[in-house]
């Protein structure tokens, strides 16, 4: 589909990238962010840049910077709009914010997706859908030129339920790998000696495969922060009994003391410092 009139809200890391891929597919955009950018067709008025859309896209922070902005976007959806909702949130707050908007008349699909800088800036990102049939088929022929692979999770809570699950194996998969690096180097193991030993383990993960040249060369620019990773921790903590999730439960306290620490706005592999420190 081109030509469509579509509103993203976030131009973050993620909204940078599919800036451009939506532009380059020739539809009609238009940005905005909280934080004002100097990026082409950024409208400062939020008010503005919703009114008309076709399609909606959010891609923001968490569920209260979404709940900040959701009043002034309901107010000016047309009855024909769809949002997409591609943050990662809990399940209590999409049911919120599917009301508000279906109640104005316009469609919502929630739409988390995992993969980051460098899966949206290649067109890979895997989108997990959660809505009414109708909708998530309309949300996917929006969202097929960002994404590789797209998965019918059914509900909207169901979609923010995988994505949450996801993000809890990234985190402690990461705090692993960092953790068994250290130790190797500890026993003057080489680096390049650790990864190739890693290749022929089961313990090989395509996350182990992602970190590891920012591991091997110190680059902590942020593909997905710590501090966002952490917030993603505590949306599924307070989802459930906090004893069903015992691992994420620490690993969400290691999070919370590199935030302490000055890491937060690093890639979440620059954890591995605490451990050097």
């Amino acid at each position: 589909m081109t030509g469509m009139k579509i509103t993203l809200i976030g131009h973050g890391i993620i909204g940078r990238a599919w800036s451009e891929h939506y532009l380059a597919d020739g539809h009609e955009l238009r940005i905005w962010n909280r934080t004002p950018r100097a990026a082409p067709h950024f409208v400062k008025n939020l008010n503005n840049a919703v009114s008309g859309a076709e399609v909606v896209q959010v891609v923001i922070a968490d569920p209260s910077a979404i709940a900040s902005v959701l009043p002034a976007v309901v107010a000016n959806l047309s009855p024909s709009a769809l949002v997409i909702q591609s943050s990662t949130i809990s399940p209590d707050a999409s049911d919120k914010f599917l009301a508000a908007v279906t109640g104005s008349g316009a469609s919502y699909v929630e739409a988390p997706f995992t993969g980051s800088k460098l899966a949206a800036e290649r067109r890979e990102n895997v989108f997990f859908l959660g809505g009414n049939e109708r909708d998530k088929e309309r949300a996917r022929a929006v969202l097929e030129t960002l994404g590789r692979t797209f998965f019918d999770m059914g509900t909207n809570r169901q979609a923010c339920a995988i994505k949450l699950a996801m993000n809890l194996q990234i985190a402690s998969i990461s705090q692993a790998l960092t953790e068994a690096l250290e130790f190797a180097r500890r026993a003057d193991i080489s680096d390049a000696k650790f990864f190739e030993v890693l290749e022929q383990n089961v313990a090989h993960s395509g996350l182990s495969d992602l970190k590891q040249p920012k591991l091997l060369a110190d680059d902590f620019s942020p593909q997905f922060s710590v501090k966002h990773l952490h917030k993603d921790l505590r949306l599924a903590l307070a989802s459930v009994p906090r004893n069903l999730l015992p691992l994420t439960a620490r690993v969400a306290d290691i999070f919370s003391d590199g935030i302490e620490q000055g890491l937060g706005e690093e890639d979440f592999c620059a954890l591995i410092k605490l451990l050097q420190r």
